[in-house]
């Protein structure tokens, strides 16, 4: 394989993360373009092909270009075994350079799909061939770190069967990746967004609303913030998808009475959290980002974009409905659970919208007069660097690992928090030899976004540098009034969430609530260059975005 120089690439490649005005690809009105087939088929074995293309996709009333993997949307589903070996080609028949990220996979770091960090990407009309070894089992998934590709179709889920016995008995399974659809060019959102953070936010408050008062509206007008600033780009923009249909696709799942159905629900939006119900049926959560856990009974669950979990439910004989609602509350994705074809349930009404407190700002009630710019720079880390892209550092952020997510603190039924998790195995314990402090950081206004007040650019090469199979404890502050989704490439790590020290639960992706701090431990046993970002595409394209680097490469201490 060619060297790779990662610096020269971060110089050229990656300079689009960083950047506020985009070209905007000239897109026709689908004419020549095949339709994309929605949902996906299976592909297994020791060598998988996939190929890449544009294409034209229809939801609802919504109908515009797409990018499909092996001519459906999501691309199709990887099943692999723990202990294989696997060859992926991936042939890229766009006019534009395209890469696939393997969400979750423990693999070589020159094979973990990230241009410009761990390979050069796959250039126009070329191909890559991915070869590694599986080393765990679980649910996970892959798409595009090319562009914004991912938000137009360019996804897909990722099953590793265990080599040893399931620890967990189903009778049944089905596989559900949720995901956005917009007709839109992700470009022009982009731009949308730059242009005017609350272009999509149709749920303004009023004066009166919502016990809105004056002095309320005045507090909230010296920070320079919203209430309902809850979701980027909104329902106003999206059709919400489950496993490529939309609502009006009566996407029907089907079951026999007295069975055990497994549902390993992805996140596969661009900058969407759901809230996962089906309304009368318990779930049992046995999963969390591919890793067992503890069974943990639940009615409802936030998952975050790119999280996965597995829940186990045994639905009375008759219609269920599986809804997938939008934090925001300006949509939902829908599918049947029924044991008899053709049967369907109503939805529930979306419930009403979520506003934000001042605990999410991450200060108290009796301080809401407090100049949320912070002005005053003492109370500022010396680590995060203070510029045109901070607009705001949360004064009193507190640990928020048990809060269950924006507008499910109030339901009145079980809902699932990251403290309900404990890992089903004990993992190794071992004490963490340092700590690190890593800030969330935004101008909402102008809509940039980074770490510690620094966004990945071209000339901004500063990675997060971890000895090989160091163990350190990472704590994450949420400056920013919108949650995060932070997923570190390459690596598990496990959540300080109260579980004891051997049964703290692995993930690769962590919510990090507004004006909130969540923490984990991390051994760096993975050698290699690898990306470290908030999972909102936007976001991410925008700045918040860093390189975390495990040196030295032959693992040596």
């Amino acid at each position: 394989m060619a060297s790779f120089d990662r610096r020269t690439a971060l110089r050229g490649g990656l300079t689009a993360i960083g950047a506020s005005t985009l070209p905007l690809p000239a897109w026709g009105a689908g004419q020549g373009l095949h339709n994309a087939a929605k949902g996906f088929g299976t592909l297994s074995g020791e060598v998988i092909d996939l190929s890449i293309d544009r294409a034209h996709f229809t939801t609802g009333g919504r109908s515009g270009h797409a990018v499909a993997v092996n001519g459906t949307i999501p691309g199709p589903l990887i099943r692999l075994r723990e202990g294989q070996d696997v060859t992926i080609n991936v042939a890229n028949r766009l006019d534009e350079d395209s890469s696939i990220h393997w969400h979750g996979m423990l693999v070589p770091f020159q094979f973990d799909g990230v241009p410009g960090v761990s390979f050069p990407g796959i250039g126009p009309r070329d191909s890559f061939t991915y070869r590694f070894p599986v080393r765990q089992a679980g649910t996970y998934w892959w798409h595009s770190h090319s562009g914004l590709q991912e938000q137009i179709g360019h996804y897909g889920p990722l099953i590793i069967d265990p080599a040893a016995a399931d620890p967990h008995e189903y009778d049944r399974e089905f596989v559900l990746i949720l995901s956005e659809f917009t007709p839109h060019h992700p470009h022009t959102i982009m731009r949308n967004l730059k242009v005017g953070e609350h272009y999509y936010n149709r749920q303004m408050m009023t004066l009166n609303e919502g016990g809105m008062t004056l002095g309320d509206r005045l507090t909230w007008g010296r920070m320079r913030m919203n209430p309902r600033d809850i979701s980027d780009v909104t329902g106003a923009e999206y059709a919400y998808l489950i496993n490529g249909h939309g609502p009006a696709d009566d996407l029907e799942l089907l079951f026999q009475a007295g069975e055990r159905v497994r549902l390993r629900i992805i996140n596969g939006s661009a900058m969407t959290f759901f809230n996962i119900r089906i309304p009368g049926t318990e779930m049992t959560v046995v999963q969390a980002d591919g890793q067992d856990v503890a069974p943990v009974a639940i009615d409802e669950f936030q998952i975050g974009v790119a999280e996965t979990y597995d829940v186990i439910v045994s639905p009375k004989a008759g219609a269920h409905v599986i809804v997938a609602e939008a934090i925001d509350r300006s949509g939902m994705g829908i599918a049947s659970l029924t044991s008899m074809a053709g049967h369907r349930t109503e939805p529930p009404a979306l419930r009403e919208p979520v506003t934000l407190t001042m605990a999410d700002m991450g200060m108290m009630a009796e301080h809401a007069d407090m100049d949320h710019s912070m002005r005053d720079k003492s109370a500022v880390p010396e680590t995060v660097n203070v510029g045109a892209g901070v607009d705001m550092i949360a004064p009193m952020p507190m640990d928020r690992m048990d809060f269950p997510g924006l507008g499910l603190d109030k339901t009145g039924h079980r809902v699932l928090r990251y403290t309900d998790l404990k890992a089903l195995r004990p993992n190794p314990v071992r004490p963490p030899e340092r700590q690190m402090e890593i800030h969330l950081t935004g101008n909402m206004e102008r809509y940039m976004w980074s770490f510690d007040g620094q966004k990945l650019n071209a000339v901004s090469d500063h990675p997060i540098r971890f000895a090989f199979d160091e163990r350190v404890r990472v704590k994450l502050v949420n400056d920013t009034m919108m949650a995060h989704p932070i997923h570190l490439h390459g690596h598990f790590f496990e959540l300080v969430n109260g579980a004891d020290d051997a049964h703290q639960p692995l993930k690769h992706t962590l919510i990090v609530q507004p004006g909130g701090t969540a923490t984990f431990d991390l051994t760096a046993n993975e050698p290699g260059d690898w990306a470290f970002h908030c999972h909102l595409l936007y976001h991410m394209h925008s700045g918040m975005f860093q390189v975390v680097t495990v040196r030295p490469l032959d693992g040596a201490r």
